[in-house]
């Protein structure tokens, strides 16, 4: 029997680099880096939904942490001369204050356009949860995204799974639709996954699709 792998973690060192980038010789350092990563993920996860954020990349040195917001709608983060993204690095500066242990750093915030949302897995994966929040037909959300995907021609292939009360049914149910090819075990194909959840009266449903964007053959493609 094979094992399931997180298509991201799976191709990591190979054509993926890592999303928090930093080094601790101390256990205990380590320890709380991880621990205010993972605070400020899920904070921006909640904060920016809706803002069709792609990634959030963590870099740090010894004084201070960067972090990268990647989105296709850059001036919904930044606001109005810059307001939204000064408000933002104060909230997170505060997040990281509520980690036990701690230490006070300067935030450096910086926020990059992406080019062709459509081919962004984390983007797709948010337009059919409003498009589900809304009430429309699961079965039509899905046909018209995966038609919007593989317009773009980037992509090569694209698979969506959605599984919860569908329809507002009583039993839950897992629905599937796939276009083109989604190479996963082949390490040096770009395939990029995302989760999310759409969240209705009824309960939630749960999203994941992958994309599949051509082989990358050298290092230097690296995302």
């Amino acid at each position: 029997m094979t094992h399931t792998v997180h298509p991201y973690a799976h191709r990591l060192g190979v054509i993926r680099d890592w999303k928090s980038r930093w080094f601790a010789k101390n256990p205990a350092d380590y320890r709380t880096n991880v621990m205010v990563d993972t605070s400020i993920r899920r904070f921006l996860k909640k904060r920016l939904r809706g803002c069709y954020v792609t990634a959030v990349e963590i870099e740090r040195n010894q004084k201070a942490i960067r972090v990268l917001i990647k989105t296709s709608r850059p001036g919904l983060v930044i606001g109005r001369g810059g307001e939204g993204s000064v408000k933002l690095t104060k909230e997170i500066q505060e997040v990281i204050r509520t980690v036990k242990g701690a230490p006070k750093m300067n935030v450096r915030l910086d926020i990059e356009e992406v080019r062709s949302p459509e081919s962004q897995s984390p983007v797709v994966a948010y337009m059919i949860a409003e498009g589900l929040e809304k009430r429309q037909t699961f079965r039509r959300v899905l046909k018209q995204t995966v038609e919007k995907v593989m317009a773009n021609r980037d992509v090569q292939g694209v698979r969506i799974a959605i599984s919860g009360r569908l329809g507002g049914a009583e039993m839950s149910r897992a629905e599937e639709i796939k276009r083109g090819r989604v190479p996963l075990q082949t390490l040096r194909a770009d395939i990029d996954f995302a989760r999310e959840q759409a969240y209705l009266p009824y309960g939630v449903i749960g999203i994941k699709v992958w994309i599949y964007r051509g082989d990358i053959f050298d290092t230097k493609g690296q995302k």
